[in-house]
């Protein structure tokens, strides 16, 4: 597991925001934070990318020290750049953002609030929303188990991943939160020793709230705290590459926590399946993105 050197002072809170060729949103999601007058820090891990942004947005900031810039060679994924911005962080609590998430002074306030009042509170998340302000169904999920995955996937009654309707606006308990924005203590992230760093991108988020719950903590969603989020900035150039390391999240995450999987012929039968369905999505990604290269 890394290693995160305590830190007994600094700012209340370290913002860590992922760059791969993020575009103008991240521009955006700089901007909303550090307009924010709460003492915190925004770290942003660079993951090589080749559009330009994050060095631009260096030189825009370069006399605001609040903002930190760390680069990475390589693409080397989600959860092993957050814990390489982890490793820098000053906070004591740590938010997880999307860069393609737009969060105001008050939301910050509030989920701060929520995390001192709920001591047993491990994780804690926003709803997140679209363009038109409808709430993303996966801001509140249940775990991918294979028996409500294929409930989801043929329409057969029963629990599916998604929990369904209407997200109220106040807290609530549930099993995993979207990963565009998570906040943690720092403790607790260090207790957890960070993101898996196995996952690449996709399931990370879901391992993490696992696991926060496997050690008797609580994952919270804020209801009251709406999120503008532009969902996948960073990876409608390259849908194939995503989709590969989707499904591979989602055999790591079935391999780690379902117990169908420790049957072994289940185990293959899923592994098929989900390789078969990564197959049969690649000429429609395609399609489509030659279609808005045009």
């Amino acid at each position: 597991m890394p290693a995160f050197p305590s830190s007994p002072s600094g700012p209340t809170l370290s913002v860590i925001v992922v760059a791969a060729d993020s575009g103008p949103d991240l521009r955006d999601c700089v901007r909303q934070v550090l307009a924010c007058r709460l003492p915190l820090e925004l770290i942003l891990v660079d993951n090589a990318s080749r559009d330009g942004v994050p060095p631009a947005i260096a030189r825009a900031y370069e006399h605001d020290e609040r903002l930190k810039l760390i680069y990475s060679h390589r693409n080397i994924g989600f959860g092993p750049a957050v814990n390489l911005g982890a490793r820098q962080a000053g906070g004591r609590a740590l938010l997880i953002l999307n860069p393609d998430c737009l969060i105001g002074e008050d939301d910050l306030k509030r989920l701060l609030a929520v995390q001192a009042a709920h001591p047993k509170a491990g994780l804690i998340g926003a709803v997140v929303c679209d363009a038109e302000g409808r709430p993303d169904p996966a801001s509140r999920r249940r775990d991918p188990l294979l028996r409500r995955s294929l409930n989801t996937l043929l329409g057969r009654p029963g629990e599916t991943v998604e929990v369904g309707g209407e997200i109220p606006a106040e807290l609530i308990e549930c099993e995993a939160v979207s990963g565009a924005l998570m906040l943690l203590t720092r403790e607790m992230f260090e207790r957890l020793g960070g993101f898996d760093e196995k996952y690449f991108l996709h399931c990370e988020d879901l391992d993490l709230c696992r696991r926060v719950r496997d050690i008797g903590y609580q994952v919270l969603l804020a209801g009251d705290v709406r999120v503008a989020h532009g969902k996948g900035s960073s990876s409608r150039h390259r849908p194939v590459f995503v989709s590969r390391h989707k499904h591979r999240g989602m055999w790591r995450w079935f391999r780690q926590h379902d117990p169908a999987a420790r049957n072994p012929f289940v185990s293959a039968a899923v592994w098929l399946g989900i390789w078969t369905h990564f197959v049969l999505q690649i000429p429609g990604q395609w399609w489509r993105l030659k279609t808005r290269s045009k």
